[in-house]
């Protein structure tokens, strides 16, 4: 089956007390949109669709390089309804994957995993277990059953105190055939406190409708994390940066201190090779074998 990918890039990101769209702030020089983008590509998808809302036209002019189909929400009325805005534009047996364009580390390999568990009217959830699962929507599981089926998905203050010492959440990343997404989505209303259609009252219709809910879990809980301000956009590119470093390390390069490079683009260094501390990495950078480079370069 074909893959297409939805990119949901609509909110408007007040936190980050911003002039310009949440998804323009950037990420080891890229905007974080453009790493999801980047990734949607690496998984081969033959479509993708990114829909936007608050900023639009910085948004469609900054990423005009992107080869996209853009999908407009002009009113924020909840994730389904946004997911909706696209879905239409897939074909009945493409498998649509939704992903979310603040979600920037998500790695290619986690969702081919949680892809090739999509089948007939499945739907593949990806979860993430958390310490302090405080705010997330809880995955219940019916434990009475050997295979501990996912029979739902309880929001956190919807919670008992029961299902809150839950650490299995839901991350919003999911896949399914999108003719079957089409359906389930006609069948969600906002009938909540907030006035919305969730994304998320689809695992209650597949279960519901007999059908299952397949999980995939993240090996690092920062693939899933979300960059809601500027705090947590500097605690990921540290985390990105310091697995660029690692890279670095392993293939044969030293560096004074992974924790103070920072890499903007593409860096490939030849073994032997000595980086000191603060350098920066611009654009696409090749380095030969035995290549020393001085502090702050």
């Amino acid at each position: 089956m074909n893959l297409s990918v939805i990119i949901l890039a609509a909110g408007a990101g007040t936190r980050m007390r911003s002039l310009k769209p949440k998804v323009l702030h950037k990420l080891a020089g890229l905007p974080m949109v453009e790493h999801v983008y980047n990734t949607s590509n690496k998984l081969g998808a033959q479509q993708i669709q990114v829909v936007y809302g608050h900023g639009g036209d910085l948004l469609t002019q900054q990423c005009e390089h992107f080869n996209v189909e853009w999908c407009l929400q002009a009113e924020q009325l909840g994730t389904a309804h946004a997911v909706q805005q696209a879905s239409s534009n897939i074909e009945d047996d493409s498998v649509a994957l939704i992903l979310y364009g603040d979600v920037p580390l998500i790695k290619v390999e986690t969702l081919e995993t949680l892809v090739k568990k999509v089948s007939a009217n499945n739907i593949s959830l990806l979860t993430v277990n958390l310490d302090d699962p405080a705010g997330y929507g809880r995955i219940v599981r019916d434990h009475k059953d050997s295979s501990k089926k996912v029979v739902g998905i309880i929001e956190h203050k919807d919670a008992s105190d029961v299902i809150k010492k839950i650490k299995e959440v839901n991350t919003g990343i999911l896949a399914l055939r999108a003719a079957y997404l089409n359906e389930c989505l006609d069948k969600i209303d906002n009938n909540n406190v907030q006035g919305e259609y969730y994304l998320t009252d689809i695992i209650a219709l597949a279960v519901n409708d007999g059908n299952e809910v397949f999980t995939t879990q993240v090996e690092h809980s920062y693939e899933v994390e979300g960059i809601n301000d500027r705090k947590q956009l500097a605690k990921l590119e540290r985390i990105f940066q310091l697995g660029l470093a690692d890279k670095l390390l392993t293939e044969g390069t030293s560096l004074a201190d992974p924790q103070r490079i920072d890499v903007r683009g593409e860096l490939s260094v030849g073994n032997d090779s000595f980086i000191d501390i603060n350098c920066v990495f611009e654009g696409e950078v090749n380095l030969g074998a035995g290549v020393t480079i001085g502090a702050g370069w």
